[in-house]
């Protein structure tokens, strides 16, 4: 009697509430227009900046998606925010930001609910004033400029289960 209790009670944490899903996939990442420092070692590989984008998107699809939602999103391009500048007395060079470089990121995406896609589309997601709405000093993680305009894109897209009636 005790084993079977245990077994429902396995069961019941196991099935818990469903959560959103967000898959995200990269259409030739190696023709990206700046997702990795190309001057020496001390910089971000492509493969870190791709698993931190893979890690941002599928934080904020947690945060905004229903639970019987889910997200797949094909990244098409990204462009960092800032520029690589060589030298400056570093092995790798450095990354210059400024307000005239905001990050980029092209990507397709399809909103399923159950089995039916309620949303799709390209976009970009940008900001021109990127400088003014992000913070870095406040920021964890890396791609903090990358991450607040993603923030703001799915905030745009995707009001949140909280706001749907």
């Amino acid at each position: 009697m005790r084993r079977l209790a245990l077994a429902a009670l396995a069961g019941l944490a196991l099935a818990g509430p469903a959560v959103a899903e967000v898959g995200v996939r990269y259409v030739a990442p190696e023709r990206f227009t700046d997702a990795e420092d190309r001057w020496g070692a001390s910089g971000r590989s492509l493969r870190t900046t791709l698993a931190e984008m893979t890690r941002i998107f599928q934080e904020l699809g947690s945060r905004r998606l229903g639970p019987d939602e889910s997200l797949d999103v094909t990244v098409l391009d990204i462009d960092l925010a800032g520029y690589e500048r060589p030298g400056f007395g570093t092995p790798g060079g450095l990354r210059v930001v400024q307000d005239s470089t905001p990050p980029r990121i092209r990507f397709a995406y399809a909103l399923r609910r159950g089995r039916r896609v309620v949303a799709s589309g390209e976009d970009t997601a940008t900001d021109i004033n990127f400088m003014l709405t992000a913070n870095p000093r406040f920021a964890t993680g890396g791609l903090y400029y990358e991450r607040a305009v993603l923030r703001d894109w799915f905030a745009r897209r995707f009001p949140g289960p909280a706001g749907r009636g």
